[in-house]
């Protein structure tokens, strides 16, 4: 409890009435920015600031607070579309964001939702510009209206990540 403050009330109930007092003056919106580390509960970066705190703009949780250790790793398999020079590679991982932290690339074209099946199809349906038998392709009409496909509408692939991560643990109740 804030001794200064005109009301007695916990830091609790005071940031409460701060976020009401802010929806009365017509804001009600909180001021959207960079959280200052990602998500602990779908790994996204972008958060509402209220007076009372953080918020995770995508899955709406309060940064700072742990996720419960029973609920454990929330498991999103992706395929992943990269670009090193002018081949793609068409890999998959459920953890991407270790994963791409080894591989040299020039850029991350999209995600698709899908395990290794989906990864085995993608590498059959691109096999005429298969090189040999990696997981790295030539560009191709075919290959590049794919991941165009993909990315429409996507302005950045870690965000329909964390928007996945997200609806996985919101799941699981």
């Amino acid at each position: 409890m804030d001794p200064s403050s005109p009301v007695p009330l916990c830091d609790r109930h005071l940031a409460l009435a701060a976020d009401w007092v802010a929806s009365l003056e017509g804001s009600g919106e909180g001021v959207t920015d960079l959280l200052p580390s990602p998500c602990l509960a779908c790994g996204s970066r972008l958060g509402a600031h209220w007076p009372s705190g953080w918020l995770c703009a995508v899955c709406e949780w309060r940064h700072g607070d742990v996720p419960d250790g029973d609920l454990g790793v929330v498991r999103v398999d992706v395929v992943y579309y990269i670009r090193f020079d002018d081949r793609i590679k068409i890999g998959t991982s459920s953890n991407p964001r270790q994963r791409l932290g080894t591989l040299w690339h020039d850029e991350l074209l999209a995600f698709e939702r899908g395990d290794r099946l989906v990864e085995r199809r993608r590498h059959g349906q691109f096999t005429a510009s298969r090189f040999g038998r990696t997981e790295w392709f030539a560009r191709s009409t075919e290959l590049d209206a794919h991941v165009a496909a993909l990315a429409e509408g996507v302005d950045d692939p870690w965000q329909r990540y964390a928007r996945w991560r997200s609806e996985a643990l919101a799941l699981r109740g």
